[in-house]
């Protein structure tokens, strides 16, 4: 969801009930849209990406599992070691870091004529942590995904698709988030741990102190 002004940054100072402020604190200052260029730009790229793929605009809530009568899963998680994530790493308080994968070719989402919707396959790659961590591509071998959205660069949206094979390391920066496409092998390919998976322990250690602050 997006409020008036959120597309450029605007703020209303951690106030949640502004209805009744008429002042700074409500109103959308329009000069901070070229200072927001960026963003602005950033979020509009957003928008026209989730209208061109119905993966982004899916009308059911996420099951996480078999699609009935498909083996399709509607959506599958990952770790950075390439597996697909286990029960124990969803009730860890130290994961920061996970994949999500969006197939294209589910067959529950029907369009008006009562036909299968077809799309792309996403890969949505996430890193809360304060360092930044190599994610290893799921997937069989000989595929090719291709790196759109990076949004530790400012642009967020890629001048020109990177290409990255499965089995290779994508480095997500710190508190950052990557969008990648397949564009090459079948999406039921793409739906299986890496064919290079390896283990993986996620940071347990805490942020560090901010200098000059006293340690308890």
């Amino acid at each position: 969801m997006l409020c008036a002004g959120d597309e450029f940054g605007r703020t209303q100072q951690g106030n949640n009930n502004a209805y009744c402020q008429d002042n700074e604190i409500s109103w959308v200052d329009w000069s901070k849209l070229e200072q927001q260029k960026k963003l602005y730009e950033f979020t509009r790229g957003l928008i026209a990406l989730r209208r061109d793929h119905p993966v982004f605009r899916r009308p059911k809530f996420f099951q996480g599992r078999r699609i009935r009568g498909s083996e399709i899963k509607d959506v599958m998680w990952f770790n950075p070691g390439g597996n697909e994530m286990t029960d124990e790493e969803w009730t860890s308080p130290f994961v920061r870091c996970l994949g999500m994968m969006l197939s294209g070719d589910t067959i529950d989402v029907l369009n008006f004529h009562g036909e299968p919707i077809r799309d792309d396959t996403f890969l949505l790659l996430i890193n809360a942590h304060y360092e930044a961590i190599s994610f290893l591509l799921p997937g069989q071998e000989h595929l090719e995904w291709q790196l759109i959205i990076d949004t530790s660069l400012a642009e967020g949206f890629l001048p020109q698709p990177r290409k990255y094979g499965s089995g290779e390391d994508v480095i997500l920066q710190d508190r950052a988030c990557c969008l990648l496409r397949l564009t090459r092998g079948t999406q039921a390919e793409a739906r299986q741990e890496s064919y290079r998976k390896r283990r993986f322990d996620f940071p347990q250690k805490s942020a560090p102190a901010a200098s000059g602050t006293n340690k308890q």
